[in-house]
């Protein structure tokens, strides 16, 4: 996924006010719709909102709640005909004062993925923006789109099939017919 360098709504952490929350309602015009979705690798975002609430969670910490509604456009796996979907996901961030941040190569994944460490300052517009790319749909389907057999093979030679590489296909026939009695 490409950088949206255009699509930025921050919010300085040092800014928010720590007793009530910072509420937010994002709705991207048309030319920003067309970044995201050009960022995103879809055909189009036609609709999307980003509605929530940043607050201050304990002492140090805060919490980011919003509610991602989307309709999106993407071309089907098998047809490449545009396939519609509609998009309602809940998104929750909590960004940690005191998180360790592991210096390695190679680091663990933390188990909870809404955890991260305090920024000095919050992107709500980055954040719809992974939000949306996480919950499109991985493999947009036309309407009775079916993906077909291809086969390929060198002229004289017979072709490799999906059921041919199936080497144990019939032995549940074989076991019904039981062995032979000596």
């Amino acid at each position: 996924m490409s950088e949206i360098t255009d699509f930025s709504h921050v919010f300085r952490v040092a800014d928010l006010p720590t007793r009530k929350p910072t509420r937010f309602n994002l709705q991207p015009d048309q030319a920003e719709l067309a970044g995201i979705a050009k960022a995103l690798g879809i055909s189009a975002v036609l609709e999307l909102s980003f509605k929530g609430e940043i607050r201050p969670s304990g002492k140090k910490d805060w919490l980011l709640e919003a509610d991602l509604q989307a309709r999106v456009e993407q071309p089907c796996i098998v047809t490449l005909a545009p396939v519609a979907s509609k998009i309602s996901e809940p998104v929750i961030r909590r960004y940690v004062a005191d998180m360790d941040i592991p210096e390695a190569d190679e680091i663990e994944m933390p188990e909870d993925d809404t955890v991260d460490p305090l920024p000095d300052a919050i992107d709500i517009g980055a954040v719809l923006t992974e939000s949306l790319a996480l919950a499109l749909p991985l493999y947009p389907r036309a309407k009775g789109a079916e993906l077909g057999q291809a086969v390929f093979t060198e002229p004289g030679s017979e072709a490799l099939t999906d059921e041919a590489m199936r080497p144990f296909a019939d032995l549940a026939n074989i076991l019904k017919k039981g062995t032979p009695k000596q």
